[in-house]
């Protein structure tokens, strides 16, 4: 018999096969299905609840410590935010600014976009901690555009919306100055296709535009754009998006047809920025066309664009050599 995703994910996690063949293995089909969500939560509340209790404050020092998760984040606080003010005033006026929880619900990260739950955090109330606002930023988006069509079915109302969030990986990253917690800039633009892909093309151009200004107003003055082309049909975009961009002062925009990442995540069209630090560029900036929108309001019609910009990044970027650089925004 072949093997369900639940018996590959334990047979390739040597940790778990471990905990389950001390425990049984029925302990993780009673707590991921045989409890309802409340239940659960009642459960592991109360498991937390005696484990805090048992905890010493020189254990939570240790902790505090040892714990990746937790560590202060190397960089200025006040270079940190001058970035940040930079993108601010980039932003087109009519951009809605918003101020995002810190956790999402659970699967908000996975059940659309293809990340692997195990990288993001899970709380005990059936939430995650934010590991990228565009996923945020994309459900409020979704709430917007639906309640528009609610109001009008063939409303085009365009919905844009930007945060700028600390958020919290659990994957392993390799490198000086790599951190589980970074700051992003997230941008995102909603609506509907209207035909001749001019949604695509006219904000992949904001988008686009907007990271110029932002990484000019920080100080930077040499810009590189890398468009990727995900299938042929989008290609005459990217030749419009090459020509109108072309005469911007100290930006080049180049193809990069052998981009491997972003493949799966992204639809028709992803790129990236990269600001130039010192005699290198360094990365500052992905995003792409994505199929969010679709899945969330039930409507082939939504078109989404997100951009993420690591703002730990871009001030490295203008304060340190590159190989100190935090994670990709992606």
């Amino acid at each position: 018999m072949k093997p369900d995703g639940s018996s590959r994910q334990i047979s390739e996690n040597p940790a778990l096969r471990r905990v389950l063949e001390r425990y049984g293995p029925e302990l993780v089909d009673l707590l991921a299905d045989g409890m309802s969500g409340s239940d659960l939560t009642t459960l592991l509340l109360e498991v937390f609840r005696r484990r805090a209790d048992r905890l010493s404050p020189a254990e939570v020092m240790r902790r505090y410590r040892n714990d990746r998760f937790v560590a202060p984040a190397p960089i200025s606080f006040t270079a940190l935010r001058r970035a940040e003010d930079a993108l601010i005033s980039a932003l087109p006026d009519n951009v809605d600014i918003l101020v995002l929880a810190p956790v999402l619900p659970l699967a908000a990260h996975s059940a659309v976009a293809t990340v692997d739950p195990r990288k993001v955090i899970a709380t005990v109330r059936g939430s995650e901690v934010a590991a990228d606002p565009t996923n945020a930023l994309a459900l409020e988006a979704s709430v917007r555009r639906a309640q528009a069509l609610a109001a009008d079915p063939r409303s085009d109302v365009l919905v844009r919306l930007a945060a700028s969030q600390r958020v919290t990986r659990a994957q392993h990253f390799n490198g000086p100055g790599m951190l589980a917690h970074f700051q992003i800039f997230g941008l995102v633009t909603a609506g509907r296709d209207t035909g001749n892909r001019s949604f695509e093309h006219r904000q992949l151009a904001e988008h686009l535009r907007f990271a110029t200004r932002a990484l000019a107003a920080a100080g930077v003055h040499r810009i590189r754009i890398q468009l990727t082309c995900l299938e042929d049909a989008s290609r005459p975009i990217i030749e419009r998006v090459r020509a109108e961009l072309a005469g911007l002062p100290g930006v080049a925009v180049h193809e990069d047809p052998d981009r491997t990442t972003g493949r799966g995540y992204y639809t028709g069209i992803c790129f990236k920025v990269y600001a130039a630090a010192e005699d290198q560029y360094l990365e500052v900036a992905d995003g792409g066309f994505v199929d969010w929108s679709q899945l969330l309001t039930g409507n082939r019609k939504e078109r989404l664009l997100i951009s993420g910009f690591g703002v730990d990044r871009l001030t490295e970027a203008l304060t340190s050599p590159p190989d100190t650089a935090q994670p990709s925004p992606r």
